[in-house]
């Protein structure tokens, strides 16, 4: 009885194998038949749930194969007659395929009973691959127009980014021109950007910016997200500031003072590093060349306050506003410096000083007056800012509330 019954249970194992390994075949079957896609699916995924060939490289290869074969079959229809064609279906199929190919790659790459190593499918998925290599980059804009940036979009884009330096290629890897490559990973920020995968998107940012791309928004989209990493997880802020600092000083030197952010960004980061000399080189010498330029000034002297030097830092804020093409976030800058500067030197007057009265109005006319005339300048550019009118608030408790 014991051998009857363990020769059932090797039938039952064998039968369950036939079965699963049929499955597989019928479902190879059904490929490139586009009514039939729902049926290979389910069939390729019993298999691929089933224990006996979940491991098996065929199965993910042919579960690849009846994605790309629809894909293929919609692609030569969209030719002939590209409104009986779903865009997003195909976009999906090219996605689904892919991830099947890369499940089976590393299986087929498994050695064999007798320890060998012959892969039966990476050839053929690295050929399949290059020859669709432009089509992940028309997917990626079928799931943008179809409102699924994230993940979608996102895979889509990198996936063709990262396509020519994947090692499974040998002589055909396929061949993106840098700025084609570039926009890519820019688009593929911006689509994990949307789905706040913040980490994710830095990294194709930073992909974009090392192929050069040409426009300052993949620089400006970095560094949002890295304050936005330093913002949310504190104990990124050294990794964060590393990384801002890093795409604030190639904005600067690519785009100059035409785009301030960098230039910003990069004397804020040496300030914090201690490094505030450094940053007076880099300012001065962007005042040398641009002197015409308020904002070169209003930095300056931000950085001059970090010297604690005083009374250049006020100097320059006074430049800072003298220029009538001065932006607003400069008019807010200069304006709140000199209300507490007015502050502190009303504070230090000595009540009984001869020329105590003089000082007071002194403070009020060249300090009080002038940052209350710079913020309302200020609030003529940008109506809505809440810090310029508190400014103008607090300036006009001053003087009605002391005495002169």
């Amino acid at each position: 009885m014991k051998k009857i019954l363990v020769f059932v249970l090797c039938a039952a194992s064998t039968a369950g194998v036939f079965a699963q390994k049929q499955a597989v075949a019928d479902a190879k079957k059904l490929s490139g038949k586009i009514d039939k896609i729902e049926e290979a699916r389910a069939l390729i995924k019993g298999a691929m749930e089933n224990p006996e060939t979940s491991n098996d490289a065929m199965t993910y290869f042919v579960a690849g194969n009846i994605e790309w074969d629809a894909y293929d079959k919609g692609r030569a229809l969209s030719m002939v007659n590209p409104d009986e064609v779903d865009g997003l279906a195909m976009a999906e199929q090219l996605l689904n395929g892919y991830n099947y190919y890369m499940r089976a790659l590393p299986l087929d790459s498994l050695p064999n009973e007798k320890g060998q190593v012959k892969p039966k499918y990476s050839k053929d998925i690295a050929s399949k691959l290059s020859a669709h290599a432009n089509d992940f980059y028309t997917a990626g804009a079928n799931f943008f127009n179809n409102q699924k940036a994230y993940p979608e979009a996102y895979l889509a884009f990198v996936t063709f980014a990262n396509l020519p330096s994947m090692p499974l290629f040998e002589k055909n890897s396929p061949i993106i021109d840098q700025p084609t490559l570039a926009t890519a990973y820019f688009n593929a920020g911006l689509g994990a950007y949307s789905g706040n995968e913040v980490d994710l998107a830095a990294e194709a940012f930073r992909n974009a910016r090392l192929n050069n791309y040409d426009q300052p928004e993949c620089y400006i989209y970095e560094l949002a997200c890295w304050q936005n990493i330093a913002q949310k997880n504190p104990e990124r802020e050294k990794e964060a500031q590393e990384h801002i600092y890093d795409i604030a000083l190639m904005g600067n030197d690519k785009f100059g003072f035409e785009q301030p952010l960098f230039l910003n960004n990069l004397v804020n980061c040496l300030v914090s590093q201690g490094k505030t000399n450094d940053a007076l080189t880099i300012v001065n010498e962007q005042i040398s060349e641009n002197p015409d330029k308020a904002g070169l000034y209003a930095l300056r002297a931000y950085t001059m306050k970090n010297l604690n030097d005083l009374k250049s830092a006020e100097a320059d804020y006074r430049k800072a506003a003298s220029f009538a093409d001065a932006d607003a976030e400069t008019l807010k800058n200069a304006s709140y410096y000199m209300l507490r500067q007015g502050q502190e030197i009303w504070n230090a007057i000595d009540s009984t000083a001869a020329d105590a009265k003089a000082q007071r109005e002194s403070v009020r006319d060249n300090y009080w007056l002038w940052a209350k005339d710079v913020a309302k300048r200020g609030l003529q550019k940008n109506a809505g800012d809440s810090d310029l009118n508190s400014i103008v608030d607090n300036i006009d408790y001053f003087l009605e509330t002391y005495t002169f």
